[in-house]
């Protein structure tokens, strides 16, 4: 039951990966249009949270209790996972090229394994510093960053900020929690709503809308069909989908299987934008890939090590005769 609990778990982070993907092409179709960043973020986990309202109620029933018990970890979901994590990334943007930013953010990956070594005192296993290497080699493939100039100290800053938001969300998705799944990313895509508005309203975030069609795969679309997929698929299916995978897989594995996020990305560009990717992102592809399997390896050798450790234990102390 574990092992197949585990098979599911890698799927739906997989599927997190592919919906959070989508959101590029989308999001980029938007901003030709005169959209900017902050007012897409804000329609989109506005969205998510009307989206997510219903499950949201249905999962708790009346269980309040368990809202104000994990009430800090909703807070900081919304604050640091969706709303900082997206701003951030956003403000390195308008300094950096996009591939830049995105690496990045996805720096995250390595600060869970940082921070679940400082956690458990356990140094990652030597398959997992493996999948790190192949992973950041991976993203500097697929990104295309041969060349870059010399990137904007400030802009280097805000996709480390954004780097922290999105290892936040796989730390706080994979802790234990009485809370389900379903409220804690409804809840928290909430608190990012509300902290978004109030960025709006103090005007620390920019908030500029737009009417005008969007081009898609060639075609002109109303711009709510972009911001309905932003906020069904990208947003609301994506989240819910990557608390559960975190929870059954652990951070470590979860943020892991995220990384395949950019070859959504890139597949998706392609589909809608006509972008097809080049024999380097191939290659790039190619070592995400192996750093996922490398990572997820290392963390099934190291549970069957612990429940060896564990049954040798009981083995040495037997209960005394009569107890149960």
């Amino acid at each position: 039951m574990a092992a197949r609990s585990k098979g599911f778990g890698l799927w739906f982070a997989l599927a997190s990966a592919a919906t959070f993907g989508s959101s590029g092409p989308f999001a980029k179709s938007l901003l030709v249009e005169g959209w900017s960043s902050g007012a897409i973020v804000l329609l989109r986990v506005s969205g998510a949270t009307l989206v997510l309202a219903v499950p949201t109620l249905l999962a708790l029933r009346g269980r309040w209790s368990l809202v104000r018990e994990n009430l800090p970890a909703v807070l900081a979901y919304g604050a640091v996972a969706v709303a900082g994590c997206q701003v951030a990334y956003f403000y390195a943007v308008q300094r950096l090229d996009v591939g830049v930013a995105l690496l990045l953010e996805y720096l995250g990956v390595v600060l869970v394994v940082l921070w679940v070594w400082l956690r458990t005192r356990r140094a990652p296993t030597a398959l997992t510093g493996l999948g790190i290497v192949l992973a950041i080699l991976g993203l500097v493939l697929v990104l295309d960053l041969a060349g870059q100039a010399r990137p904007d100290l400030v802009g280097v800053a805000w996709g480390l900020v954004a780097a922290t938001g999105l290892a936040t969300f796989f730390v706080l998705a994979a802790e234990e929690s009485s809370l389900p799944p379903v409220a804690l990313a409804g809840l928290g895509m909430g608190a990012g709503a509300v902290a978004l508005g109030v960025l709006g309203v103090a005007r620390i975030l920019p908030l500029t809308f737009a009417s005008a069609p969007v081009e898609l795969m060639g075609r002109q679309v109303p711009w709510w069909v972009a911001i309905g997929e932003l906020a069904l698929i990208a947003a609301a299916t994506a989240y819910l989908l990557g608390v559960t995978a975190a929870r059954v897989l652990g951070s470590t594995v979860a943020s892991f299987v995220g990384l395949t996020e950019v070859l959504f990305a890139v597949l998706f560009a392609w589909m809608l934008l006509g972008e097809l990717p080049g024999l380097m992102q191939l290659a790039g592809g190619v070592c995400i890939v192996g750093g996922v399997v490398a990572v997820r390896v290392g963390e099934l050798r190291r549970e069957r090590a612990d429940r060896a450790t564990a049954a040798m234990d009981d083995a040495d102390f037997p209960l005394p005769a009569g107890v149960a």
